[in-house]
């Protein structure tokens, strides 16, 4: 059979797959790189930022500083829950225990060292209250970084400026208490 008459023409398929990867469309916010429309390259804009879900999209400059002063609180909250959570570890803190332990002394002698041991029990309220607490701050966290992972230059800076207001709001309250009657610090 001969084939040379016939014309080879293929049809063009298109499958609609609801997943628009990007290629050649930047939407004004920079490189994308294929990758579902997301940038992948800081930018300032405020017009069709998509922040964390499909309805969320800022589109005016009003709407950039509203966003931004959330994610600033947001992230003043995540260092707060920190803190507080330390705090709350410390006042919780049951099972005192002293444990001597013999040291060679500087002129041959033995000297015993004394350690504080501190625990928490396990099916305590308060630490229910820290697991709680803990995974607070892990979806706090995590939503935080999915902000950053905009790449919208606004919001990674109220990310970042938020989680230094809140340090420098909380932190001090970390500090550690050094009782200077201890021989082990």
């Amino acid at each position: 059979m001969d084939h040379t008459d016939h014309s080879h023409t293929h049809p063009t398929t298109t499958t609609t797959t609801g997943h628009d990867h990007g290629v050649g469309d930047t939407g004004g916010h920079g490189d994308t790189g294929g990758h579902g429309g997301m940038a992948m390259t800081f930018y300032f804009g405020c017009s069709d930022v998509k922040l964390l879900f499909t309805g969320l999209v800022i589109n005016t400059p009003g709407e950039m500083v509203g966003a931004c002063i959330g994610v600033f609180l947001l992230a003043v909250l995540y260092e707060g829950l920190k803190i507080g959570r330390e705090i709350l570890l410390r006042r919780s803190q049951v099972n005192v225990r002293y444990n001597s332990m013999p040291l060679p002394g500087a002129d041959g002698t033995m000297l015993m060292e004394t350690h504080k041991t501190v625990g928490q029990r396990m099916l305590s309220p308060a630490h229910f209250l820290q697991t709680f607490l803990h995974i607070i701050q892990v979806v706090v966290s995590y939503v935080l970084m999915l902000v950053f992972m905009t790449y919208n230059a606004y919001l990674c800076i109220a990310v970042a400026a938020g989680a230094g207001m809140g340090y420098f709001l909380f932190s001090w309250q970390k500090a550690v208490v050094v009782d200077i009657t201890e021989h082990c610090h």
